[in-house]
């Protein structure tokens, strides 16, 4: 980490900001452990106890957090009943007058509040207990959610940039983090505000324990395939199932299923059938097709043979097989097609049979493993009740919205409070660094730690000294890598090429992705699998149960036929239920043999604008393992061609529909090699100007920073 050049701004924060903070300090006690915003979105306090993980002195230079070190007073100079609602007094040097700052909203105001007909928001945070009902926002402006206390505040309360404006003195530098992503686009997505998840915070030993009992069911899985059915598990099954139960769990585990109404996955099913008896593969050559087709009707027979099948089944195949044998013996110039028109014959004509015979035994595979991923489920969440008790902390109830209003997306909330979480030690080597917790080193590319840095700082609000931040992280890698697997490969991690990433933004206005993770994401909003590792990263939580009513997306889901399907659905419940500019430009592999319900519902949906091909080994992925891979190892062609579609409703199509201009752009943008052509991909330093843009004026990050004057470079690698 050495290596990397930064340069920090010791102006990152102002007096005011380290005096709301001194203050916060002297009374986090009343917070009881956490405190639930107004707006019921984001802003969390932690215990007064949760110092640990503090940065060692000798570690790698991140991006420093910012730290404070004075307080000021008179601060509880206030009625007891302002007090009481987290309102303190401060002092404005530069306009030498008081102001009154709300600890809890976040709010600045120069008049004293008036304490009448308001309600206390450390014992009754919803409001539901106040007299005089919120007044419901317009639907039709978005506005910013409230609870994000640097956002700045309209009507008469009080920021930052009004100092500056009186004294003539720059804002603030903030830091822009160069390389093969683009953090800085701001969101164009409107949401109506939800409600908080009901899921536990991440912590070390809870990661721990989900990698353990993970690897066993995959090694559970595995042995039960090799002993019961005689094959090896097909590849990257045991993911699929995940994904695939995961669209229908209700289950309190973000990772493991343990909550679906079909005990069965047809999914694995599927795939296990599809390896019975032997595994199929394209052979290359007439003899390797010649080998496969003895090797099918060989095991054919022997499965028959073996299992409880009818006398009417044992003798279809067991004649088949003869038929076959025969056959081999006596046409011997047969033509590589010769071979295979065989082998589909006699498959057609034993499958059924050979299905009907290990149908029962199939179905208890897919049943065990459910079972065992319930019991497993269990123990994970005893053992979260376990470390919230040994904190003396509870489980949260439910939290509800009251009157939401529509806002820019902002990351998802979880209800539970945070325990105390141990600290991780840190050390790098070379480009890579190593995080390590008691004997477990997870290693991350130094450029990736530093863009987790800056999602974190954006989007993580009850951290703000970066105390758990490295605890954090290491629970991010552990997560992924349990879920990656071992012996498995990446492709449901695979993203876009930054070539078409650039175009998609510039020409269609897109500034989200729907599954992404911290790892590989391009911009700061974003929907992936894991909401309570991911959110304090910039999260939105699953696509699943995201609902905007305004914006433009792009989606690459994973290669699992029920999650696609299932998405496509969800985005076309919203499309027909918003009027105002949607869009969803998904890409999809190719498949056409056979044809996948997810092509042919996109194909045929009422929303389709447009839909385009990519043809195989003409256009590259990015690896999933980007943030740890070798960089001659970070494209990877695509084997099958990618389906483009566009999705859109009227006003999304109006505002950014797939012309011909823009189209050819991103064919252009898929061509192999066109990430080299793209050396700085965050924008560069803007220069000082007195006139600012309207684009500049506008307040369109859900960080809640404006476009300031001036930037700093932070790195620039890749």
């Amino acid at each position: 980490m050495s290596d990397v050049n930064i340069k920090i701004d010791s102006s990152h924060e102002s007096t005011n900001d380290v005096n709301h903070k001194s203050a916060d300090n002297t009374d986090n006690k009343c917070a009881n452990n956490y405190v639930v915003k107004v707006e019921m979105t984001r802003q969390m306090s932690l215990p007064t106890n949760l110092t640990s993980n503090h940065l060692p002195a000798n570690s790698a230079p991140f991006l420093s957090p910012p730290q404070s070190t004075s307080s000021a007073d008179p601060v509880h100079d206030l009625p007891p009943e302002l007090l009481q609602q987290g309102w303190r007094r401060f002092w404005s040097k530069r306009e030498g007058r008081p102001y009154f700052f709300n600890k809890v909203t976040n709010e600045s105001m120069w008049d004293m509040p008036n304490s009448s007909g308001q309600y206390d928001p450390i014992t009754d945070p919803l409001g539901i207990q106040s007299p005089v009902p919120p007044t419901p926002t317009d639907p039709v402006t978005p506005t910013l959610p409230t609870n994000f206390g640097h956002w700045p505040q309209r009507g008469d309360k009080r920021s930052l940039s009004m100092d500056d404006a009186i004294t003539g003195q720059p804002p603030a530098k903030r830091f822009i983090l160069n390389g093969p992503f683009d953090l800085e686009v701001h969101t164009n997505v409107i949401i109506w505000e939800r409600s908080p998840l009901m899921l536990f915070h991440a912590h070390p030993e809870l990661e721990a324990l989900r990698a353990i009992l993970v690897t066993k069911l995959r090694q559970q899985y595995h042995e039960m395939c090799h002993s019961r059915e005689n094959i090896e598990t097909p590849k990257e099954s045991f993911n699929r199932w995940l994904m695939e139960r995961k669209v229908i769990d209700k289950g309190c585990d973000p990772m493991i299923p343990s909550d679906c109404y079909s005990e069965m996955s047809r999914s694995m099913y599927n795939e296990i059938m599809n390896d019975i008896p032997i595994k199929l593969y394209k052979p290359k050559y007439s003899g390797e097709a010649r080998k496969q087709l003895s090797k099918y009707a060989e095991a054919a027979k022997k499965m028959i043979e073996s299992r409880n099948a009818s006398p009417e089944s044992r003798k279809i195949v067991k004649w088949n097989v003869e038929d076959a044998f025969q056959w081999i013996r006596k046409t011997l110039n047969a033509t590589f097609e010769d071979y295979q028109q065989r082998l589909a014959h006699l498959k057609q004509q034993c499958q059924p049979h050979l299905t009907e015979a290990a149908k029962a035994s199939v179905e208890s595979i897919c049943t065990k493993i459910y079972h065992l991923s319930c019991e497993y489920a269990k123990k994970i969440y005893q053992k979260n009740i376990e470390v919230l008790t040994a904190d003396g902390l509870k489980e949260s109830g439910p939290l509800r919205v009251q009157n939401p209003k529509k806002v820019f997306c902002y990351p998802v909330v979880l209800t539970h409070p945070c325990p105390k979480l141990p600290p991780v030690h840190i050390f790098t080597d070379k480009d890579m660094t190593h995080l390590r917790y008691k004997n477990d080193s997870l290693r991350v590319s130094t450029l990736y730690l530093q863009k987790l840095e800056q999602l974190y700082r954006y989007n993580c609000f009850d951290d703000r000294k970066f105390n758990l931040f490295l605890t954090r992280v290491w629970c991010l890698l552990k997560r992924y890598q349990t879920w990656f697997g071992s012996n498995e490969s990446t492709p449901t991690q695979g993203a876009l090429p930054l070539s078409v990433f650039s175009v998609l933004q510039k020409h269609f206005g897109v500034t989200f992705e729907c599954f992404a993770s911290p790892l590989n994401c391009y911009f700061r909003q974003y929907c992936s699998a894991f909401a309570d590792t991911d959110g304090h990263f910039g999260s939105r939580g699953s696509i699943l149960n995201f609902y905007p009513v305004c914006g433009s997306f792009e989606v690459n889901p994973p290669f699992c036929e029920e999650l696609m399907e299932s998405t496509v659905d969800h985005f076309e419940r919203l499309l027909g239920n918003t009027s105002e500019p949607l869009s969803f430009i998904v890409f999809v592999p190719e498949w056409r043999d056979p044809v996948p319900k997810v092509i042919t519902k996109l194909e045929s949906s009422k929303f389709k604008r447009k839909h385009l091909v990519i043809p195989a080994y003409e256009h590259e992925y990015r690896s999933g393992l980007q943030h740890m891979c070798d960089k001659n190892e970070l494209n990877v062609k695509s084997a099958h061609g990618t389906l483009i579609v566009f999705l859109q409703n009227d006003s999304g199509f109006l505002k950014w529909g797939p012309t011909p201009e823009r189209v050819d752009e991103l064919i252009e943008a898929y061509k192999c090699g066109r990430d080299k052509d793209i050396p700085i991909l965050s924008p560069p330093p803007t220069p000082i100007n007195n006139q600012k843009s309207e684009s500049d004026k506008q307040i369109i990050s859900e960080s809640g920073h404006k476009l300031d004057d001036s930037t700093v470079s932070v790195s620039n690698c890749e």
